[in-house]
């Protein structure tokens, strides 16, 4: 991480951090468990926009086969831009087993003309109008040829988040996703101020 920081010039801390996590923890992923911290944090500017990438620690409760107590240590790698606009949530999800369980129950899903589209992925947001700026056919056509991301957009924040701790070379791939995606957003998302 520290040699992806100097070849991109953003900074880069190695311990850590307690209240990153909670500045973030309007992020559903990063408020979860208890002992929550980041580290292996890069931040900067990269490519004229400001991102934050940490490997993310949490515990949760059940078995670790590598633990005595009944405390699992979970870890996920977020790629965070932040942008100058704020936002309600909106979360692109891969469509799997247990989304299409909660559709059944009564979790809606926001359809898009490419059936395509609407069988891979899972969108939701109380602004459907939102979800249709951000999954605007050119997104869409990214998201298709990367069926693995998960987008989350909320408050000034558009994330990308792995529900595993990352190489550097996957964050390195991540970075340069987020930025294909940003570039891929009309700009008017980002002259609106919430």
């Amino acid at each position: 991480m520290v040699k992806l920081a100097e070849r991109f010039g953003l900074r880069c801390r190695g311990d850590k951090n307690y209240s990153l996590a909670d500045d973030y923890a309007f992020l559903p992923y990063l408020a979860q468990g208890q002992d929550r911290y980041a580290f292996n944090i890069l931040s900067g500017n990269y490519r004229q926009s400001e991102v934050l990438v940490f490997d993310y620690h949490y515990e949760g409760l059940g078995p670790d086969p590598h633990s005595e107590d009944q405390r699992s240590h979970f870890f996920l790698t977020p790629v965070l831009l932040l942008v100058p606009a704020y936002f309600p949530e909106l979360r692109v999800t891969p469509e799997n087993r247990l989304s299409k369980v909660i559709e059944a129950f009564g979790g809606e899903d926001i359809q898009f003309e490419s059936a395509e589209f609407s069988r891979a992925f899972r969108v939701r947001s109380k602004d459907k109008r939102l979800a249709y700026d951000i999954c605007n056919p050119r997104v869409i056509e990214y998201l298709l040829d990367n069926r693995d991301l998960n987008l989350l957009v909320r408050n000034c924040v558009l994330a990308l988040v792995a529900c595993t701790q990352l190489p550097a070379a996957q964050v390195e791939k991540d970075l340069e996703r987020m930025m294909e995606i940003r570039n891929r957003l009309p700009g008017y998302l980002f002259t609106k101020t919430g």
